[in-house]
């Protein structure tokens, strides 16, 4: 499925392409003819000659159709295929495939993995809700409805959710007895646009983007208009609660992930969807989580243009795994990258790709959230310690 672009002029609200995006993708997600354009989705491998197979119609739990170990919807551009080392990409073990494992959703993003009860959450943004998927049975269920057009989800270290609320504006936690707690929906008096994406650093802070897309229609939250001019990444102080901005000079920041040694911070600027000069990439900061603060801002890898990842998290070894979605098909699913930024590999979905997270009893089990499915494959890597 492609979608075609169109950028406001420059009277028109930011997020508002977005919405024109969904309606050209995420919301046609849920009706039969999108799914039917899905389903028959191609993809072509690194190397590979020749016309690819076809996607089967309509597509199946389970995994993906045509695959066969070793599956081609797993690409490394490092060889021999099967590699486990820093060099190659870490995701053939010879024995997996992807699978589709969920699916009936209109907008899937942010997935967070929870370990004491084995079961993935993630929101479905326009059916303001977040749903739970376990995977020792394969059950899905609803979590919470009305979620506030949830949108990124993340745990903290005493096992809460931290929840990002485009409608509510705000981040929440939940406590662990159902409870709910405003982590930060204002600052310097004024409303935050619609947080995004989240992540907690051993001391307790909460970091969280704030673009405008969910406040640019009303199929992700409310419209309205945005309260602060500059589209923030912000730091939570886990003692005083005090919300102080960390990064100002994003488009439209989005998602947010942590290296393993917490040295790093990385985050997306997908303000691309709100003109074709703006950035389709991923920055890399210094971060001293100490101080609360972060430095030497670089670009860590660009995206290919009109494609734009809104995703990502780190394994063990500090490589960085990121979301693929809204451009050409062939570019739809997860990128994996050493420290160093060069790209190993891609796992191709069929579907845009919003968003992953690493779970499993060996946290070597990605859950992918595309589109309108859940998806997972096993890695030979495993998810950093971090949600």
């Amino acid at each position: 499925m492609t979608t075609s672009l169109t950028f406001p002029d420059k009277n028109e609200g930011r997020g508002v392409d977005r919405r024109r995006l969904l309606k050209g993708a995420a919301a046609l997600a849920a009706t039969g003819a999108t799914m039917k354009a899905a389903s028959a989705a191609t993809v072509t491998p690194f190397g590979q000659t020749g016309a690819p197979t076809p996607l089967t119609d309509p597509l199946p739990l389970g995994p993906l159709p045509g695959s066969r170990y070793p599956d081609s919807h797993l690409e490394s551009l490092k060889k021999p295929r099967v590699s486990f080392g820093p060099a190659g990409f870490p995701a053939f073990a010879g024995t997996m495939a992807v699978e589709r494992v969920a699916t009936g959703f209109r907008w899937a993003e942010g997935p967070v993995y929870f370990p004491a009860g084995r079961y993935v959450l993630f929101s479905d943004i326009p059916n303001n809700r977040i749903m739970r998927f376990s995977e020792d049975d394969a059950h899905l269920s609803v979590f919470r409805q009305p979620s506030m057009n949830s949108n990124g989800n993340t745990i903290d270290r005493e096992g809460r959710l931290i929840t990002c609320e485009h409608s509510g504006r705000r981040v929440t936690r939940t406590e662990l007895d159902g409870s709910i707690t405003i982590i930060a929906d204002k600052y310097n008096g004024k409303k935050l646009n619609s947080p995004n994406d989240a992540v907690v650093t051993s001391d307790g802070a909460i970091w969280f983007t704030d673009p405008v897309y969910g406040i640019g229609g009303y199929y992700e939250g409310v419209k309205a208009e945005p309260e602060q001019e500059k589209h923030n990444v912000y730091r939570v102080d886990p003692k005083t609660g005090d919300v102080k901005v960390v990064v100002d000079d994003f488009v439209e920041p989005n998602g947010v992930g942590l290296s393993p040694d917490e040295k790093k911070l990385y985050v997306c600027d997908t303000g691309f969807t709100d003109g074709p000069d703006n950035p389709s990439h991923i920055r890399v900061f210094d971060l001293d989580v100490g101080a609360g603060k972060v430095s030497n801002s670089k670009v860590f890898a660009e995206m290919p243009k009109p494609s734009i990842t809104d995703g990502v998290r780190c394994d063990t070894a500090g490589r960085v795994w990121c979301s693929v979605g809204w451009g050409d098909p062939n570019e739809d699913g997860v990128r994996c990258y050493t420290p160093d930024g060069d790209m190993l590999g891609k796992i191709h979905i069929p579907e845009t790709v919003a968003n992953l997270c690493f779970g499993g009893q060996q946290r070597n089990r990605l859950y992918i959230c595309g589109s309108s499915s859940l998806y997972a494959v096993y890695t030979s890597a495993q998810g950093a310690m971090k949600p």
